[in-house]
């Protein structure tokens, strides 16, 4: 089968309030780089992916160009491009950058832990799936509360996955899928994989990513990235 075409949509526009710094989390240092540089990295050196879109926040392009683009030789990044009050304005504004046909990697800047085989899972499963999310199952049992915050139902941990990214698609699937989430009046989504279901009602694979695929929200998931950057290197 031939190789399609693949764009990776890297999101770094977050303001990472939760972080609790005057540096937005994915410029904070983590093992002398900044953590955005981990994610780009990854998809630079995957001979899957044949360009890199970069979403930042506004004002923020000449930086992570000087800083991290050219710094660090990343050279897949095509377009620098700049993000929105939401992260669905974000995702968007990198889809418009797209071509047509191909594949779309849509992946959080702040999770540095991506590699080449999470990658090549993501490719396999929207080759045969269309639209497809990496997660893992949870560890833990979940709960779902009510509004008084008292238990609703304990669904079975067997099925319940925590999800991660990257997010997969056909790029002519989740381009339609955003388009008519822009023209909607933007209903709560939070995450590419509910666009795509509720815009379109298609179906979502899900495939392994991996424990360590952590999001770098708060400062002690940056220790704890630290760790996992060590046991790596």
């Amino acid at each position: 089968m031939e190789k399609q075409y693949c764009t990776a949509i890297v999101l770094a526009a977050g303001s990472g309030k939760r972080m609790g710094t005057k540096v937005h989390k994915q410029y904070l240092l983590m093992g002398g780089k900044p953590v955005l540089y981990y994610s780009l990295k990854a998809f630079e050196d995957s001979d899957l992916i044949d360009e890199i879109i970069l979403v930042t926040g506004s004002g923020e392009e000449a930086y992570c160009r000087e800083q991290i683009i050219e710094k660090y030789g990343i050279s897949k990044v095509k377009k620098i491009v700049s993000g929105g009050a939401e992260r669905y304005d974000s995702v968007w504004s990198g889809l418009q950058e797209t071509k047509e046909d191909g594949y779309v990697f849509i992946h959080d800047g702040a999770r540095p832990f991506v590699d080449e085989v999470i990658i090549r899972r993501g490719y396999e499963c929207v080759s045969a799936d269309r639209a497809c999310v990496a997660g893992m199952p949870a560890k833990d049992t979940v709960k779902i509360a009510d509004e008084n915050g008292f238990v609703a139902d304990t669904p079975d941990r067997s099925r319940v996955w925590i999800v991660q990214t990257p997010q997969v698609f056909e790029t002519g699937l989740v381009k339609e899928a955003y388009r008519l989430l822009m023209e909607s009046g933007h209903p709560s989504v939070t995450d590419d994989a509910m666009v795509v279901e509720q815009m379109l009602h298609f179906p979502i694979k899900l495939f392994k990513g991996s424990y360590e695929n952590i999001k770098i929200t708060t400062p002690e998931d940056l220790e704890i990235a630290e760790v996992f950057l060590k046991n790596r290197y």
